[in-house]
C-alpha cells in the first residue's frame, strides 16, 4: 500500500478542500475503497474521511425522503419511512454484503463501489482497460459467467456490483453532489457510464465533487414493491440477475410500472422499453413476457454467460407476476 495523508472533515466545505487536492479519494465506510488500497487497485494520495457530514434520513415536506450520503446502510434499510413506502430498496441494501459490512458501508460510498471483475483484480497476470486503460481485456474472451450482456462495449464487459443502486435506479432517485463549482442533483441513472471507449471513467463525477445526498422522490405506488436477486449462493454473494420493481394496476391493467436490472450491465440498467412497452397492457404473464423479451433485444451474450439472457427474462415475469398478484 502507497504513502497517503489522512484528513477527516468537520463539513461539506473542509471536505472539499482536501479533495481538491490531486489523487484524493473521499473515503465512506471503506468496505470496497480500503480493499482496492490493499491491492495497489487504487493509489490515492490523500484519504478525505467523510463520515462525519450528514447521515440524517430526512422525510421533507413534499413526501420526498433526503438521506444523507454518510448514512450507513444498515440505518437506511431499517429506517421506519423507507421500509414502508420503498420497500424495494430496503430489500437491496439487506441483499448485498454481509451484517457486519452493511453496518459499516456508507450510501455515497455504495454509488461509487468498483466491480467485482477478477480480471479487474489481477493486477499481476491480466489486462484490464478499466484498470490500466488501452491494455485490452481478457475478460472478453475469458471466462466471463459474470460479465455484461447489455451496453458492453470491445473495451469492457464488466458489471455495476450493488444491489442498492438497482433499486435506487427503479425509484427515479436523485443524487445531491457538491464542488467547486456549486451545488447540482442529477438523476442516478445519469451518475454512471456505460464503458464505451474509455471504462475507467465510471461516472459523470467531475473532480473533487462529493456526493452529499441522495433523494427518493414521491412515488406513492413503490410501496407495492419487489427487489429480487438471483445468485450463486444464498448469501453474500453478487448477482447474476436481479430485479427492483414497482407496478401499479388499475382493474387488471398496467397504470405505471417501474423496473431496473442488476448484474447484466456497466451500471444499473433501468428498463425504459419495458415500462414503455407495459403501461395500458393487461397485467398477465404473457404481457409481463413479450415486454421482457423486447428489453433483452438487444443483449449480447458472451462464451459462458449466454444463460443470463433467459434468467434475466424468468425473472422479470416472476417478480412482475408476484406484484400483479399471480404466480408465474
Amino acid at each position: 500500500m502507497n504513502a497517503f495523508t489522512y484528513a477527516r472533515a468537520t463539513d461539506v466545505a473542509d471536505a472539499l478542500r482536501h479533495g481538491g487536492e490531486i489523487d484524493a479519494k473521499y473515503l465512506g465506510g471503506g468496505t470496497n475503497l480500503v480493499d482496492l488500497m490493499r491491492e495497489n487497485l487504487e493509489r490515492p494520495s490523500a484519504l478525505v474521511d467523510v463520515t462525519n457530514l450528514s447521515s440524517e434520513i430526512m422525510e421533507r415536506e413534499d413526501g420526498s425522503i433526503l438521506i444523507g450520503a454518510a448514512a450507513r446502510n444498515t440505518a437506511v434499510a431499517e429506517n421506519r419511512a423507507i421500509r414502508t413506502r420503498y420497500p424495494l430498496l430496503a430489500r437491496a441494501i439487506l441483499a448485498g454484503a454481509s451484517g457486519q459490512i452493511r453496518n459499516m458501508a456508507t450510501v455515497g460510498g455504495n454509488l461509487l463501489q468498483r466491480t467485482r471483475c477478477t480480471y479487474f483484480y489481477d493486477d499481476d497476470g491480466s489486462r484490464c482497460n478499466k484498470r490500466n486503460p488501452g491494455q485490452g481485456c481478457d475478460a472478453i474472451e475469458g471466462f466471463n459467467r459474470i460479465h455484461a450482456i447489455l451496453g458492453a462495449s470491445t473495451s469492457c464487459v464488466a458489471t455495476h456490483p450493488s444491489d442498492m443502486c438497482v433499486a435506487l435506479a427503479a425509484l427515479d432517485a436523485m443524487v445531491h453532489v457538491t464542488g467547486s463549482q456549486g451545488q447540482r442533483i442529477r438523476a442516478l441513472t445519469d451518475l454512471h457510464l456505460l464503458p464505451g471507449d474509455h471504462p475507467e471513467i465510471e461516472t459523470t463525477l467531475a473532480p473533487g465533487e462529493l456526493i452529499t445526498a441522495v433523494e427518493l422522490p414521491v412515488l406513492p405506488f413503490a410501496r407495492h414493491s419487489i427487489y429480487r436477486k438471483v445468485r450463486d449462493r444464498a448469501s453474500y454473494a453478487f448477482a447474476l440477475v436481479s430485479v427492483a420493481a414497482a407496478m401499479e394496476l388499475e382493474i387488471g391493467v398496467v397504470k405505471d410500472v417501474r423496473l431496473a436490472l442488476g448484474g447484466v450491465a456497466h451500471k444499473p440498467w433501468r428498463a425504459l422499453k419495458l415500462e414503455a412497452l407495459l403501461r395500458g397492457r393487461p397485467a398477465t404473464n404473457e404481457s409481463f413476457l413479450a415486454a421482457a423479451n423486447e428489453e433483452l433485444t438487444d443483449a449480447k451474450p458472451l462464451s459462458h454467460n449466454g444463460f443470463k439472457v433467459e434468467l434475466a427474462k424468468r425473472t422479470i415475469v416472476a417478480v412482475l407476476a408476484e406484484l400483479a398478484g399471480g404466480v408465474a
